[in-house]
């Protein structure tokens, strides 16, 4: 795969190094042979309108020169609006600020309808003219009626990424809440669905529209094992293997992980060698990556956080930064996901750039 159109290791460890010492010491982690910052910009929330659509350039832009390389979206986010904000601010990364496109780990996620820049008048024309006429899918995959992982809808989906985010190639494609089909299909169809969506994926890795994928879960990696709402990380990585060996791309997840939803590090719902394990410590033995998403969920666990919250993860200036340092702090999260369409909170933020995360004894002082 050219250097130049995804991300790599020299690019994303010169990015690394542009810092030098302004960034804490285990701000970048290296993870599947790139080094990821501990803290990335999502960019989901938002009004869908050409306002937004600027202020995300602006936040890219400025996150990215304040040592953020991980760049999170959806095709759904904002009606596709998120991705082409992204699009635009690489551009101008490249042209402008001479930060190129291997410095920097681009993520995004199909599944859901994504609509095309707003709501449309009747969302079944617009499925009947976007998919069914084309061929791409039929009402019937529409699980739910709106959520669709069939090969050919996925490769429809990646290939408009691909153009929304301006980009020969993506870092990191996510499977979008496939949890969403759970409800209506047996778990037999679920995992039929999964490997058929995965050797899809893997033939776009050959083809180098993709470096690596990954499922994006809201619920399916935080369920009790034996739930039927849940996924198992060990069965997925088994699909994986089984089609591309240990070569394998499925190399990410991607679940919400804050002070309120505490499962991935709290609860046993995985199998590994016949040891009950947290999903965290299934990835790390499985060699896949956890990027967690709402990190401050919101900004519902950034207020009015107690003093012994606040002392344990390091006395910052605001509880905003607490949240954040909590994630980016946790042993086995790579990366904590932070919403950011403003470049104040962004500048706010990115201050953790030079923090370090806290120690593992200071971490262990919130569950004593």
């Amino acid at each position: 795969m050219s250097s130049t159109t995804s991300a790599s290791t020299s690019g994303t460890s010169r990015y690394r190094d542009r810092f030098g010492t302004a960034a804490a010491s285990n701000h970048f982690r290296p993870q599947q042979g790139l080094q990821l910052s501990s803290i990335g910009i999502g960019t989901y929330l938002g009004a869908p309108d050409d306002a937004v659509d600027q202020r995300y350039v602006e936040a890219v832009i400025r996150a990215v020169q304040l040592g953020c390389n991980v760049i999170d979206s959806a095709a759904n986010y904002r009606f596709q609006r998120s991705e082409r904000s992204i699009g635009v601010a690489l551009q101008r990364l490249s042209n402008e600020l001479d930060i190129a496109r291997d410095e920097l780990v681009v993520c995004t996620k199909g599944g859901y309808l994504p609509f095309d820049g707003a709501p449309p008048s009747n969302v079944r024309d617009y499925i009947q003219e976007t998919f069914v006429t084309t061929g791409v899918a039929t009402f019937d995959d529409f699980v739910g009626g709106s959520h669709c992982m069939t090969p050919a809808y996925l490769q429809n989906q990646l290939d408009q990424s691909l153009k929304n985010l301006n980009t020969e190639s993506i870092d990191v494609y996510y499977i979008h809440n496939p949890e969403s089909q759970l409800g209506h299909i047996s778990e037999a169809e679920f995992y039929y669905r999964i490997e058929a969506a995965f050797e899809r994926l893997e033939a776009n890795r050959q083809q180098q529209k993709l470096r690596h994928y990954g499922i994006a879960s809201w619920n399916g990696f935080r369920s009790e094992a034996g739930s039927g709402k849940g996924h198992s990380l060990v069965r997925m990585v088994e699909l994986a293997q089984r089609l591309a060996g240990n070569n394998h791309g499925f190399r990410f997840i991607q679940l919400p992980f804050n002070l309120a939803m505490p499962e991935a590090l709290t609860l046993l719902n995985e199998v590994l060698s016949g040891q009950k394990v947290t999903v965290l410590e299934a990835a790390e033995q499985l060699g896949v990556t956890v990027m967690a998403s709402a990190s401050m969920m919101q900004g519902r666990v950034a207020a009015n956080l107690p003093d012994d919250v606040r002392n344990a993860l390091g006395s910052l200036s605001t509880d905003a930064q607490t949240a954040i340092q909590f994630v980016r702090s946790t042993p086995g999260i790579t990366t904590a996901l932070v919403g950011m369409s403003r470049v104040e909170h962004v500048e706010e933020n990115l201050q953790l750039a030079k923090v370090e995360p806290v120690t593992g004894e200071n971490f262990s002082q919130l569950f004593s």
